[in-house]
């Protein structure tokens, strides 16, 4: 039977109009994902150009907590130091200013370039206060001030988190935006460090005026508990111990700040009895305040003594003052197993 004429070519009209449409169905996809793949690289550059300006500005940070930590150092060089640190900051708030955000960034961006400009204004604040308390006398009244520009500064930490990182956060789950990580930026690690005891602490150190006397009061320091780590295992003083020596060994140390002052600089020594060396670790504590429980985990131990019975002793350093040191320290015997 013969087709009927015109039979066939409508088929292949039929046949080209279904393949346009698949090919604009593709096209349209196609397109969809491109546009999606540009979206996020636009706003995974921003991040990532973000997270060099943020965690440079927290290194700034480092290196203040540093510099005010520093022994020996004198006023007028620690002075010119955080100057150098206020130009630094204000070079990356500039920096900051001359990007571009995506547009449904413009606000968040704009607190960034805060958070910047108030560190910097921080920063110069600092240096014009340990400038104006450089031929003071009252420590206390210099601790004040100069914790006043160190608040400035934890300020500027809590703008940051809410105000860029998590209305960021928002913004990206709003814009379908995923697999883009926000960045973190801490100029003040410890807040405890803006205040005007630890922060006339810091004037004492610089001026020379630290006294040797035992100050009055009921200073005290105590050991809490010592758990081996990654078993979860507290020590025991009274029986023995078996602890797995894993590559991940380690020891967390609590103390707690038993009197009723804020105490600094409290160092906290940890020993593993071991033939010819014995391993010895100590870390610092550079505030606890009265009444509060803080830990340190040694890490990095190298190899203990295995299947032998030694002592893991941990000493904590009586603070200024401590009348009472019989719960400063406790020895543990331990057999270190490899599980």
């Amino acid at each position: 039977m013969r087709t009927p004429q015109g039979f066939i070519p409508m088929l292949r009209l039929a046949g080209l109009i279904a393949f346009l449409i698949l090919a604009v169905i593709v096209l349209i996809f196609l397109l969809r994902g491109c546009a999606s793949s540009s979206k996020h690289s636009t706003y995974s550059n921003y991040m990532d150009k973000m997270r060099v300006i943020g965690g440079d500005s927290a290194q700034l940070g480092r290196q203040l907590n540093s510099a005010l930590a520093a022994t020996g150092i004198k006023e007028t060089d620690l002075e010119a130091r955080i100057k150098g640190f206020a130009a630094t900051q204000k070079q990356q708030a500039d920096q900051a200013k001359s990007l571009n955000p995506p547009g449904a960034l413009h606000t968040e961006h704009d607190h960034l370039i805060e958070v910047l400009t108030l560190r910097a204004s921080g920063l110069s604040r600092l240096a014009d206060a340990f400038a104006q308390t450089a031929t003071a006398k009252d420590a206390t009244s210099s601790g004040r001030l100069l914790a006043g520009q160190m608040r400035l500064l934890v300020a500027s930490d809590v703008i940051w988190d809410f105000y860029f990182r998590d209305a960021s956060k928002a913004v990206l789950q709003q814009q379908g935006v995923t697999n883009v990580n926000v960045p973190d930026s801490t100029m003040v690690a410890n807040p405890d460090l803006a205040s005007s005891t630890a922060m006339e602490s810091v004037w004492r150190r610089i001026h020379g005026t630290t006294t040797t006397s035992s100050p009055a009061g009921d200073h005290g320091s105590a050991l809490v508990s010592v758990t081996a780590l990654p078993d979860g295992k507290q020590l025991s003083a009274s029986g023995e111990n078996t602890v797995t020596a894993s590559t991940d060994l380690a020891f967390r140390v609590a103390v707690q700040d038993s009197g009723s002052f804020q105490e600094f600089d409290v160092k906290v020594t940890l020993t593993i009895a071991k033939t010819p060396t014995p391993i010895v670790k100590s870390k610092t504590i550079a505030i606890i305040n009265a009444g509060e429980t803080k830990t340190v985990v040694f890490t990095d131990l190298g190899a203990p003594p295995f299947g032998v019975p030694t002592t893991v002793k941990v000493d904590v350093q009586p603070v200024p003052g401590e009348k009472t040191i019989t719960n400063n320290s406790a020895e543990y015997k331990v057999i270190f197993s490899l599980g």
